[in-house]
């Protein structure tokens, strides 16, 4: 029996940036810690935006129990990194920028279209109907 393929997570943006060094003395080298696109989008939702593990796994179209396995699979690599003074770079893994965008006009937060409610604001529940141009 072989394993079921990994669904595709949504993403809202790629990071602006490649990864983050220590300071002081570190050992000289590429990469240490590999983060992937969609743990760094897991520590955003959860850490910097301060969503729930259910919402923020409707953000990225995965299910609360695959969000919850990518987010402790992010945090224990930020931990290594930050204990040994590796350097983390942040790159691949199984996901995609979403460009289809809406506005909730209940609570004011800009959202990705998932496929399970294409037209449903994840936090509040409210219906939205006005996609928005991202550029």
């Amino acid at each position: 029996m072989s394993p079921r393929t990994k669904k595709i997570r949504l993403i809202q943006r790629r990071p602006s940036f490649a990864g983050f060094r220590p300071y002081g003395n570190q050992k000289p080298g590429a990469c240490e810690v590999a983060l992937n696109f969609e743990e760094y989008e897991a520590i955003k939702l959860c850490d910097y935006e301060l969503l729930t593990h259910s919402e923020a796994s409707a953000m990225m179209n995965i299910s609360r129990p695959t969000f919850t396995r990518i987010y402790e699979s992010a945090r224990r690599k930020i931990a290594k990194a930050f204990v040994e003074g590796s350097t983390i770079c942040i790159e691949g893994g199984k996901s995609v920028v979403n460009t289809h965008w809406q506005e909730c006009q209940t609570c004011k937060i800009s959202f990705s279209v998932t496929e399970k409610n294409p037209h449903v604001c994840p936090l509040c529940q409210t219906p939205v109907l006005e996609e928005l141009e991202i550029q």
